[in-house]
């Protein structure tokens, strides 16, 4: 079958350009760019009407609570809500309950997101078993069932002892681990980021030196390993510097960050509102500002939804009480344009950032506009304004924080193997 995308303005992520163009799509993959209309096109043809088509989103780091929280989050409901936020590829975590730490639970759930998603689903597997940090899985077993990385997710692998052996087994089987930096004792049971506003709100707060103090450690291991390593969220200016001396070094590291600590900051909690609880918690705007010139500037390589399903019952507590994090498929494309509205940085810097880079880490052929490439494509207007109501969400769970808030950027349609999966 072959596509024509014409009429429509072009987000190259790995050329860093933006362009008016088209694109020629046959059996699902990308067969030709070019530069202004196509001369009589042949198949079928789809004007964009001088609309945005880029490559769809490769999110690093989406939790669907298969197994054991199906009430949450389905892999069915996560590849729907993907498809309509303009995400084509989801790399899913293991801290689901059992956690995924055994090829027979890992095959599962690849069936799971087979028959149910209608994205493209690749599972990572925990580092250590049951996200415990005191025994490493079988890292090549669940390399051969499929696992794109390996991370205990916000479980921090406290014993060094531990940690270093897993990362030296999973250099020799070049595999990539995904850390969450944080100091264990000092963040735990923090609810926001230490100072004035926290202490006038009477809520537990972690210093951002936690941060720090978690990322030194683990450039020290990754410098004595030589292991392929990734920190899911890097959230405070303070740990930019220790990020940006490892890859000065020659280190194979990189960083992320979730949208959420891209758009929002440590005021928005003011009413105790519990959908702004995430983890790490929302820092000061001094960070914010900071976090998104790292990602202009490409010391931070990766952003994600870092989406984290909750219902109503672990969310209408005391902000203390509940539990941390947001959902992110369908808002994260709106919220990243927020930063290019506001001239923070470019659309081609953002795309490298959600689709480019975290293809290219998991060694994917998608996140590109060129030919060859997988017909993974997004195209959005990202004009269109629009209320965001979390009642509209086809997430299960609806914890967004965005809900009430203007926003502008809408998905038009979404393409996975030149297959339409969404349509507006």
């Amino acid at each position: 079958m072959t596509l024509h995308f014409i009429n429509a303005t072009l987000i190259d992520p790995e050329a860093g350009t933006e362009f008016a163009g088209s694109v020629s799509v046959q059996d699902g993959i990308i067969s030709k760019v070019t530069a202004g209309d196509i001369a009589n096109p042949d198949g079928e043809v789809i004007d964009c009407g001088g609309k945005y088509l880029a490559p769809g989103l490769v999110d690093l780091g989406v939790k669907v609570c298969e197994p054991g929280e199906r009430h949450k989050e389905s892999y069915r409901s996560a590849g729907l809500a993907a498809a309509k936020g303009g995400v084509t590829t989801m790399i899913t975590r293991p801290d689901t309950d059992p956690a995924i730490d055994s090829p027979e639970t890992l095959e599962f759930v690849t069936r799971r997101a087979n028959e149910a998603a209608p994205v493209n689903v690749l599972p990572m597997a925990a580092l250590t078993k049951e996200r415990a940090g005191r025994e490493m899985t079988e890292i090549g077993f669940l390399m051969d069932a499929g696992a794109v990385a390996f991370t205990d997710c916000d479980h921090v692998v406290t014993d060094t002892r531990v940690f270093s052996r897993a990362l030296t087994y999973a250099r020799s089987l070049g595999a990539l681990v995904i850390a969450h930096p944080q100091e264990p004792t000092l963040s735990r049971g923090a609810a926001a980021t230490s100072g004035k506003f926290a202490s006038l709100r009477g809520l537990p707060a972690v210093s951002p030196m936690a941060e720090r103090m978690g990322l030194d450690r683990d450039m020290a291991l990754v410098e004595m390993t030589g292991a392929r390593y990734h920190a899911d969220q890097i959230t405070t200016s303070r740990a930019l510097p220790p990020l940006a001396r490892a890859k000065a070094n020659g280190l194979d590291v990189t960083a992320g960050i979730g949208i959420h600590h891209l758009t929002l900051n440590a005021l928005d909690v003011a009413d105790y509102r519990t959908f702004f609880k995430l983890k790490p918690p929302l820092r000061d705007e001094e960070d914010r500002v900071a976090m998104v010139e790292a990602v202009a500037n490409g010391l931070i390589d990766i952003v994600c939804s870092m989406h984290t399903p909750q219902d109503e019952e672990s969310k209408r507590l005391p902000f203390e009480e509940a539990a941390s994090g947001a959902v992110g498929l369908e808002t994260l494309l709106p919220a990243a344009l927020r930063l290019w509205l506001s001239d923070m940085i470019t659309l081609p810097q953002l795309w490298r950032a959600m689709s480019f880079n975290p293809a290219q880490r998991l060694g994917l052929s998608s996140g590109r506009l060129t030919e060859g490439a997988p017909a993974d494509l997004v195209v959005f207007d990202p004009h269109a304004p629009f209320v965001m109501d979390r009642a509209t969400l086809l997430s299960k769970s609806r914890n967004t924080p965005f809900d009430g808030v203007r926003m502008q950027g809408k998905v038009l349609s979404t393409y996975v193997a030149g297959t339409c999966v969404y349509a507006a």
